[in-house]
């Protein structure tokens, strides 16, 4: 003989305890599990790209924005979170709205063109030379390199760089005379001198003519 028994129903108001899958399935709300995190923002690293477009050293934007420079090293290499206060008085310095610390750094260009306006130059008019920053600026105090021009009579005299400092001097025309670590070398077209440049030394033009080097320095 056919049941006549019908099937129990939940009595009304109740809530039926069903399993988290099941209720993701039929709202078609994955689980939490499956929502890939979104890491935070770097925001010190956005500071320091900033700062280092703008040629600022660690000093300059400490002493723009009113923020110690221990601090400001800190919220760069992000040991420390900057406050909102904080935040505004570095983009106010570095001229950007607030926002831009927290947009996703765009890709950098597959090539990067510099034209000859782009390339800072250094004058030393007295002693008669020319530096042309040929280096990016990122890689300062680190490998940087140079074309240096000097008059006839002019020299580049420098103090002694940081210990284990080395430059590469690669004479393109005229006559050029090194000297470096109590020693003196004379080079001509196509000479190369490379030299320890953590002690005083000086790079001379001993033509009658104009003289230019290539000038490559890896810092110690």
């Amino acid at each position: 003989m056919a049941s006549t028994r019908k099937p129990r129903t939940a009595p009304a108001g109740t809530v039926i305890d069903a399993p988290a899958s099941a209720v993701s399935a039929a709202t078609n709300i994955p689980p939490a599990s499956a929502i890939p995190a979104i890491a935070p923002p770097r925001v010190g690293e956005q500071i320091q790209r900033l700062r280092t477009e703008r040629k600022m050293t660690l000093d300059d934007l400490s002493r723009a924005a009113g923020v110690s420079k221990s601090m400001l090293s800190e919220i760069e290499r992000d040991k420390a979170n900057p406050t909102i206060a904080v935040a505004w008085r570095l983009t106010n310095a570095l001229g950007v709205k607030l926002d831009s610390l927290f947009a996703a750094p765009k890709a950098p260009e597959a090539i990067a063109v510099a034209g000859p306006h782009d390339i800072p130059t250094l004058h030393g008019h007295d002693a008669g030379y020319q530096l042309r920053v040929w280096g990016p600026i990122e890689l300062a105090g680190h490998f940087e390199w140079y074309e240096l021009t000097l008059k006839p009579g002019g020299a580049l005299v420098s103090a002694a760089h940081e210990p284990g400092t080395r430059e590469h001097l690669t004479v393109l025309q005229g006559s050029i005379e090194v000297e470096a670590a109590g020693a003196t070398q004379r080079l001509k077209a196509a000479d190369t001198a490379r030299y320890i440049a953590d002690q005083a030394h000086a790079i001379r033009n001993a033509g009658k003519g104009e003289a230019r080097a290539l000038l490559v320095v890896i810092h110690g």
